[in-house]
């Protein structure tokens, strides 16, 4: 039973308050004056004045709730190490049994799972789990919290953010003297010019146990071993990396294990660069005014990554009008310039209806199919000259550079209304697939109509024209590309004849093609984290596909079932199973991606401690205690309940709060001045105020 009392006044408090005021007054001047009868007049006051504030007793009718005790075991990727594995899962069967042994304790499991990708923060993180998990739970509930776990924890709160009093106990899995090798990332750049050399800073560290002076290290780029070098054990050193490409370049650094070493993990350090192109250099050609000429140069000048150079050839040397060449405001086309001392300068050269007419000497063709060879790039943008007499002959097939060009014209050309279409190959390959309007028949762009006529020597055509013959062909040679477009009428599209077409689209796509753009490569693998997974892609020109194999970082390898999206193009999304770097491969090309953050807190320091988690549970009355054996067994210690202590644990034991909290069911009320009681009591006392006179009179009589 629970008695206390409660009031509910009659009248306004300030009101009870002046009157038992003036009864204690005039009791006291009573009481000086030794009146008869002043202390029985001062306790009928007080009784009435008690009468009006309306006393009561009450009982409250309470069923006590169960104290709650969390048990938060840590699953980390560090807690696979060794034995603690084992260790966690028999620790946290053997305190759930002795928690749930209790009276009146209900037992909350909270599992931490390993960080995964999209995570939103890095590194193990048991409290807010704990705070997660114990959100609809009263503070006053709490019996305390067990954490199960290696001791490597990275958001332990101050005491006073904890959210509850009651005490936290650590159960450490590892052992005392462990040793580990580790490699830390100290300085890396995020971003580097393709074609520079950056810098990066590692130290490589062993924790305990070793006398060696230098270590070994691996350095690899994109999955491919680029150099090996000896460096310092604990010292800072600077490693040169070298940006080969745009986009990710990943580089792993690592360092040879430890003999004895806890886990070869952090042995590897990761640094995420993205190359940036400088802007693209194209060196644009056109061999006469036409109506498409605009057409590329303002394509090209509204790419923000394009540096454009461009020369039309106003006045080729068969034209003859008399003018002096001094008196003619044309620039002179720096023949030797471009093609001889800085031809290499330029990532694209387009000859935009450009034919032979003695204005290169056919030396400075051999100088652009040997660029070609060494990685340059060359499209030629066929179109009939204004004298139709002159282009038999003229084609940059008949020089030294048609030695690399994909197609060989026939010196026909065909002048008849068509449609362009994608081929087979076309609907396959990334610069033609999907272009808006091809997917109807026939496709939903306009007619052009003029076309060369020409044979394929080489390269694939992802277009064809009139007469079903190729329009579009795209050729590789040595390190270089080049392609040829057999008709100048791609204006027609830019002009918005018939409704246009998608000239943006496939001029913009076939220029970075051929500049080796990776996003259009027609044979590629691609893998991205994106989200809490990863997502595999496979481009290719053929209809099937090889087996795809993913390895972890933990090194678990599993086959990847693909998924045609579009022709060409196969994808599968794959769940992350942790933090670190991914590999995928088709036995041929191999792509990498990391997961979560490159260097993670994680694996940063895997060795057992018990300094971490000592603080709190030093404020809070906990314990911190190692659990497993040298003979690998797992000693636990009792738990038992306490009511209120300075301390929870001692050498051998553990203690939870027995917590006070209870529901109310319900009130039992009773007035103390109610009914036919408490009127008679007041009257009493009020008459005997005059009831000693009464007596006196009486006795008078």
């Amino acid at each position: 039973m629970n008695w206390s009392f409660a009031f509910a006044p009659l009248v306004p408090l300030w009101l009870i308050a002046g009157f038992a005021a003036v009864v204690v007054a005039f009791a006291g001047i009573a009481l000086v004056r030794r009146t008869r009868g002043a202390v029985v007049r001062l306790v009928a006051g007080l009784a009435l004045a008690a009468a009006l504030a309306n006393p009561s007793l009450v009982d409250e009718k309470r069923t006590p709730l169960s104290s709650v005790a969390a048990i938060v075991v840590d699953r980390s990727q560090s807690q696979e190490l060794g034995t603690r594995a084992a260790a966690t899962e028999a620790a946290r069967k053997a305190i759930e049994q002795a928690i749930a042994g209790q009276r009146n304790v209900e037992v909350r499991e909270i599992d931490v799972p390993p960080a995964r990708a999209g995570a939103a923060a890095d590194g193990t993180r048991l409290f807010d789990a704990l705070a997660n998990g114990l959100s609809d739970v009263p503070p006053d509930r709490v019996a305390g919290a067990v954490l199960i776990t290696d001791g490597q924890v990275h958001d332990v709160p101050a005491p006073a953010a904890l959210g509850f009093n009651a005490p936290v106990h650590a159960l450490v899995t590892g052992k005392a003297d462990e040793i580990d090798r580790r490699l830390v990332l100290e300085r890396a750049p995020r971003f580097g010019l393709v074609g520079t050399r950056q810098t990066v800073r590692l130290k490589v560290e062993d924790t305990a146990g070793s006398q060696q002076a230098d270590a070994r290290l691996t350095v690899r780029r994109d999955g491919e071993t680029v150099g090996t070098e000896t460096v310092p054990v604990g010292r800072s050193v600077d490693i040169g990396i070298d940006i080969a490409h745009g986009g990710q370049n990943i580089f792993e650094f690592e360092v040879e294990p430890l003999a004895g070493e806890l886990t070869e993990a952090n042995n590897t350090a990761v640094a995420i660069v993205d190359g940036v192109r400088e802007n693209l250099r194209v060196l644009l050609v056109s061999g006469e005014p036409h109506a498409g000429e605009r057409t590329w140069r303002n394509l090209l000048k509204s790419d923000a990554s394009v540096d454009l150079v461009h020369f039309t050839i106003l006045r080729p040397p068969e034209k003859q009008d008399g003018t002096p060449i001094n008196e003619l405001s044309l620039i002179a086309f720096p023949t030797r310039e471009l093609f001889s001392t800085k031809i290499n300068e330029f990532d694209l050269i387009i000859f935009d209806r450009y034919h032979q007419r003695g204005i290169l000497p056919l030396v400075y063709f051999d100088n652009i199919a040997e660029y070609v060879r060494k990685g340059g790039a060359v499209l030629v943008s066929e179109g009939p000259p204004q004298d139709p007499e002159t282009f038999t002959g003229a084609s940059l097939f008949e020089t030294p550079l048609g030695s690399v060009l994909p197609a060989e014209p026939t010196g026909r050309v065909i002048e008849e209304p068509f449609r362009p279409g994608i081929t087979e190959t076309g609907k396959h390959h990334p610069v033609t697939r999907d272009l808006p309007g091809s997917a109807s028949n026939p496709p939903a762009w306009s007619q052009w109509f003029r076309m060369i006529d020409a044979n394929p020597s080489s390269g694939q055509t992802i277009m064809n024209g009139a007469e079903g013959r190729p329009l579009l062909i795209l050729g590789r040679e040595g390190e270089g590309r080049t392609a040829a477009l057999l008709s100048d009428h791609a204006w027609l599209w830019a002009r918005g004849y018939e409704g246009g077409g998608p000239h943006v689209q496939l001029l913009r796509r076939l220029a970075h093609w051929l500049m080796k753009e990776p996003e259009l490569e027609e044979e590629a693998l691609r893998l991205s984290a994106r989200g809490d997974g990863l997502v595999v892609e496979r481009q290719t020109l053929g209809d099937k596909i090889g087996t795809i194999t993913l390895t972890d970082p933990a090194g678990k390898t599993t086959a990847v079932a693909m998924k045609e999206i579009e022709p060409g193009l196969w994808r599968a999304d794959v769940p992350a199973s942790g933090v670190g770097l991914y590999l995928a491969t088709d036995g041929e090309r191999k792509a990498l991606a990391h997961v979560g953050p490159p260097n993670p807190r994680e694996l940063a320091d895997v060795r057992s401690t018990t300094d971490v988690l000592k603080p709190i549970a030093d404020a809070t009355g906990g314990t911190v205690r190692r659990i497993e054996t040298g003979d690998g067994k797992v000693e636990m210690p009792r738990v038992t309940m306490l009511r209120n202590a300075p301390r929870y644990g001692g050498d051998d034991w553990i203690a939870l709060k027995t917590t006070d909290a209870s529901v109310l069911d319900g009130l039992v009320k009773v007035p103390l001045f109610a009914g036919f009681l408490g009127l008679a009591v007041l009257l009493g006392l009020m008459s005997s105020t005059w009831l000693r006179e009464g007596l006196r009179r009486f006795s008078r009589r």
